[in-house]
């Protein structure tokens, strides 16, 4: 089965991708990390993204659509595999069909992990790591008992300066405006199935596995 999981920052993609992953074997595909590992591996098109990266300019979706054919045809996964946080827009989706297509390969479903603006706010600007420990933890979410034994560990509750409301407000602003055309693209293919994302990671697992063994088609 090949799945696309769309959803906001904050909406638990990478969790749920990899629940996959563990319990039903279908490889995980984060572009973040082919990209990372292309770099680090010194292959042709990591190369070209790394120096596209010094430069503090984006990597075309040239390089990412190669670096993402690279990984569908490997061998593990003639099952399939669950691309994660790609495609980001109508354009990508357009070039992933096309793709897709030349390896003679299809979607099969595509998820749409739905959560609320205001709660992913929470989700994103509540993020503190623990100085002492490294454990994540949530100030809005977490139980007091477990903030509280960082600051007793000697630890500050520490926040990414990346984690501030303008900034998560901003980066919401541009996923919803480049999201929608998707989310009609594949409504309209009839692959596209909306899950509920606001609940435990457990419960919205299994909403996303009821919506695997139920497809449209």
């Amino acid at each position: 089965m090949r799945i696309v999981l769309l959803g906001a920052p904050g909406s638990g993609k990478g969790t749920q991708a990899y629940r996959l992953q563990k319990e039903m074997g279908l490889p995980q595909i984060s572009t973040g990390d082919l990209l990372r590992e292309a770099v680090t591996a010194g292959s042709t098109l990591g190369l070209q993204a790394k120096k596209l990266m010094d430069l503090g300019e984006l990597v075309s979706d040239d390089i990412v659509l190669g670096i993402i054919e690279d990984r569908v045809c490997a061998a593990d996964t003639t099952d399939g595999y669950v691309l994660d946080g790609f495609p980001r827009n109508l354009g990508q989706a357009k070039s992933l069909d096309n793709l897709l297509t030349r390896l003679g390969q299809k979607l099969d479903a595509t998820i749409l992990m739905n959560v609320d603006f205001e709660l992913l706010i929470k989700r994103l600007t509540g993020r503190r790591t623990c100085s002492k420990t490294g454990k994540l933890l949530n100030i809005y979410f977490s139980p007091k008992e477990e903030l509280e034994a960082c600051i007793k560990a000697g630890g500050e509750l520490r926040q990414r300066a990346d984690d501030n409301e303008d900034t998560i407000r901003n980066r919401l602003l541009i996923y919803e405006r480049e999201t929608q055309p998707l989310i009609k693209y594949y409504g309209d293919r009839n692959i596209l199935q909306i899950v509920d994302a606001k609940g435990s990671m457990d419960d919205v697992y299994i909403g996303v596995r009821e919506a695997l063994d139920n497809p449209l088609l």
